[in-house]
């Protein structure tokens, strides 16, 4: 399938119409069907293979399912892989092309677009909703045997987050704040979500911020616990991450951004399914059985919604993230037929 794709591609575009009419009566030598993608938007995607860039985190849950359910290959579309460290790291990955899609967290895409980071491929296009916050998957730990066991006991402490000014460091500063800490004490330190729980063991920094699955692991590997929930209070049911491509690509390829919509779509209702994910975390995350089987799952939103996506950035104002003011609508776009 993915061989016939890329030769419709070599031929050209003057060839593609009658290529695809011929694939799809099996006359170049096989006998499967046109991808969907031929039959939902009137040809070819106009990029078979992608590069995506994801986290080893439970959040990108439903591109795995996607990928091993073959919602992808459906829709024509050959993925690879590429493992960032956090939203932040994704824009130069489209800016310069080594990224056709990443995963992201909001606050990482609206900084950035807002700066005009990615202004040189005519800014971030929002495209597909990827998580959302529910209790127990976005939480500040420390070790067992650390005097830190409350909020207020993270005053003048350094607290490790995957990168600096994103979704992490934001709903930190509003959780903390609400428990009437004073942030400014507060330091963060920059490392990978994987190198954390060996960070808190080490008292390389004296709290980490977690997600799933090493919230789990921590807990049960090294036992330590929970110091306060990062999506409770003012960050209660907070947006955390989606995807993203640049407009440059989005202009240039809208059937493959079509197609990765319709994809995406199916894996994030699939992801919802904790028997379809937790045996994929245990492949990518490297994570046991056991523990698989014990993380907090947040929401796989199947849409897009700018007044949902605005809160984030009301409170990336509110917290000197954000120094102007930013309307997410026209970074969105909606799949076919929203």
């Amino acid at each position: 399938m993915t061989r016939r794709v890329r030769r419709i591609t070599i031929r050209g575009i003057a060839l593609a119409t009658l290529l695809a009419t011929v694939a799809s009566c099996g006359a170049l030598g096989g006998k499967e069907q046109a991808p969907a993608s031929d039959a939902n938007s009137g040809g070819p995607v106009e990029k078979a293979k992608i590069t995506l860039g994801v986290l080893p985190i439970l959040d990108v849950a439903s591109v795995h399912v996607a990928i091993k359910q073959g919602f992808f290959k459906a829709e024509g579309l050959e993925v690879d892989l590429k493992v960032i460290q956090g939203g932040a790291a994704a824009i130069p990955g489209l800016v310069n092309k080594e990224l056709d899609f990443t995963f992201g967290n909001w606050v990482s895409f609206f900084a950035a677009q807002a700066k005009d980071t990615a202004k040189a491929v005519d800014g971030i296009k929002l495209i597909s909703d990827g998580y959302q916050a529910k209790p127990d998957m976005f939480l500040i730990l420390a070790n067992g045997d650390s005097a830190i066991k409350a909020p207020a006991d993270l005053a003048g402490k350094t607290i490790a987050i995957n990168t600096f000014k994103n979704i992490a460091e934001l709903t930190a500063k509003a959780t903390l704040e609400a428990a009437n800490v004073d942030v400014s004490t507060v330091k963060f330190k920059e490392m990978p979500f994987p190198d954390m729980q060996a960070a808190l063991q080490n008292k390389t920094v004296d709290a980490a911020f977690m997600v799933e699955p090493f919230i789990t692991r921590a807990q049960r590997a090294a036992g330590q616990i929970k110091v306060l929930d990062a999506a409770s209070g003012p960050t209660d049911n907070i947006p955390i991450a989606g995807y993203a491509t640049s407009g440059a690509f989005a202009k240039e390829n809208p059937k493959t951004v079509a197609a990765f919509q319709r994809a995406m779509a199916k894996g994030q209702a699939a992801a919802t399914d904790r028997p379809t994910v937790e045996p994929l975390l245990v492949e990518y995350a490297k994570v046991d059985k056991e523990t698989a089987g014990l993380v907090h799952f947040g929401a796989f939103p199947t849409t897009l919604d700018a007044t949902r996506l605005q809160r984030v950035v009301q409170l990336m104002q509110r917290y000197q993230m954000l120094d102007k003011e930013l309307d997410v609508k026209p970074m969105l776009i909606q799949p076919s037929g929203s």
